[in-house]
């Protein structure tokens, strides 16, 4: 073969490889492939650019490739900046957004190779383009899930916290408010000025103490250790209900709507508790309109799905019912809204409020194994949206529990068994019950009270005994001694409900209970309607 030959089938071998290489080009579609010149102009396209930036070829060559980025990446040179380094390095590789030809945005992974001839001249540029849009959103939720994820897992840590604190403090508030009843009983024995100065001393002590007792409530609702009597309900009717209360709570200013949905599902809540909860918020969106406003509370059927609880960890998927509380007031801020549940963090002046109003609705929906949700702007209003389990039974509107009957004193022939381990407690519950002219045993601990209760010579009517005892608790107490004395009327104290006779925010059936701080009136009544068979539950 000659010489002119060998050099036409070295030409002919490079023109049908340089074809190859343009075929494979154009048949990449995820790839956006394409040379620019030296100044950055396009003089090359590909299929894949064209079916991510929506270009024809006709439309986009001889352009430069600047027009790709985004307005802001244009004011600050990012791609001059891209093409200098890509000189200077050889390469040059980004991440960041783009834009196609009907204006939508990608995101984009960049690659720019720069290309030089034999001699070492630069001569253009080789640019590859993938969009990992999809990638990149993934990467965002996953983030925003491990974000919401380590949220919940510091409102738990500090609920617990929270839970002992109050649970410490309902035993202390227990036997203040009772020493303070005490001395206001007594205070008829005394006469003249010294009485009245110790009586407005007194009035103002249990006023303190009074709150006192309401913020550890708040407290335990927030750290989901409050006991639960939860019904099925009609949210719609509750709504309705609600109204007008809470337009008179409100005041004139505030124009308060309520706004039903056909075929709401129904729900099983604590209708009391709920009912705190949208004070609570309506209270809040008052605060946020000043100058008067509208707050509408509308109810609507939610499906919270696989993607929704993937960005919201805590969140199980599912049928809902939804309470939206929206008002038109000044809103919040992105670190507000992300912060307002925490307790005690409040974005009002100095004694305008506790910071624990958010934070008990919060505990109180997470308890219900709810969800809530807040979307706010500055200047545009606040909506919060409660989502409650859809209660998948039938509605049982058969006529409300009896109440509680007036709180009496003892005939004078009953015994109560008092069980608890706190001594202060204990002797303020012994003397307030012998007030209330019962016979009144004390006991320590369940090891003690057995002892007693075995006693077949010590007549015991009922069994008052703290939840929480040194070695056998008081669930295990009050089953031995039923066993033993099968007519025995048990009623728990406790100072928080984790403990065993709650179990998933709800009290157990049949079982009757009363919260610390414990009062003389409330202690009267609950005694009295057990000892008559009147009420079980919560008091």
């Amino acid at each position: 073969m000659s010489s002119q030959q060998k050099t036409s089938a070295v030409h002919e071998a490079l023109r049908a490889s340089d074809q190859q290489f343009q075929l494979l080009v154009q048949g990449v579609k995820d790839y956006a492939i394409f040379m620019l010149d030296p100044q950055g102009r396009i003089t090359t396209w590909n299929s894949g650019a064209e079916r991510i930036k929506g270009y024809h070829a006709e439309d986009i060559i001889g352009e430069h490739f600047s027009r790709f980025y985004t307005e802001d990446d244009q004011r600050e040179n990012v791609p001059t900046r891209a093409l200098q380094r890509a000189t200077a390095e050889g390469r040059y590789e980004a991440e960041g957004w783009r834009v196609r030809k009907d204006g939508s945005r990608f995101r984009a992974n960049v690659v720019i190779d720069a290309i030089h001839d034999d001699a070492g001249k630069l001569i253009g540029f080789a640019k590859v383009t993938r969009d990992v849009t999809e990638r990149h959103l993934a990467a965002e939720k996953l983030e925003q899930a491990r974000e919401r994820l380590l949220q919940s897992q510091k409102m738990e840590a500090i609920g617990q916290l929270t839970g002992g604190v109050a649970h410490d403090f309902n035993n202390l508030l227990t036997i203040v408010i009772g020493n303070l009843e005490t001395a206001q009983r007594h205070l008829g024995d005394l006469t003249g000025g010294v009485a009245s100065r110790l009586k407005r001393s007194l009035d103002n002590a249990m006023r303190g103490a009074q709150r006192a007792a309401t913020l550890t409530q708040r407290l335990l609702a927030f750290s989901r250790q409050q006991p639960l009597d939860p019904k099925p309900l009609d949210l719609n009717q509750f709504i309705a209900a609600e109204v007008e209360f809470l337009q008179r709570s409100l005041g004139e200013t505030i124009e308060v709507e309520a706004v039903g949905s056909a075929g709401l599902w129904p729900v099983e809540v604590d209708a009391h508790q709920l009912e705190a909860a949208l004070l609570n918020l309506a209270v809040n969106a008052r605060d946020a309109m000043p100058n008067g406003g509208k707050l509408t509370i509308e109810t609507g059927n939610a499906f919270l799905d696989q993607d929704y609880c993937s960005i919201n960890p805590e969140v199980i998927p599912g049928q809902y019912a939804m309470i939206a509380v929206s008002d038109n007031g000044t809103g919040m801020t992105a670190n507000v809204v992300e912060r307002a549940f925490e307790p005690f963090f409040s974005t009002k002046s100095a004694g305008q409020g506790t910071g624990l109003g958010l934070s008990q609705v919060y505990g109180f929906i997470k308890q219900s194994k709810g969800h809530i949700k807040i979307y706010s702007e500055v200047g545009e209003g606040t909506s919060v949206k409660i989502y409650l389990p859809r209660l998948l039974q039938h509605i049982d509107r058969g006529d409300e529990e009896m109440q509680a009957g007036e709180a009496v004193e003892g005939a004078g022939n009953e015994t109560i068994l008092v069980v608890e381990d706190a001594r202060d407690v204990r002797a303020y519950l012994v003397e307030l019950l012998r007030d209330l002219n019962y016979r009144v045993l004390g006991a320590h601990d369940a090891v003690s009270a057995l002892g007693l209760i075995e006693n077949g010579e010590i007549h015991i009517d009922l069994l008052l005994t703290d939840v929480v005892l040194p070695g056998m608790n008081g669930r295990q107490l009050a089953e031995q001694a039923k066993n033993r004395r099968p007519d025995l009327k048990v009623l728990f104290t406790t100072g928080y409900s984790r403990n065993a006779i709650v179990h998933q925010g709800r009290l157990d059936p049949g079982v009757a209970m009363i919260q610390k701080p414990i009062t003389q009136e409330r202690l009267a009544a609950r005694v009295r309607d057990l000892l008559d068979g009147r009420v079980h539950g919560t008091g």
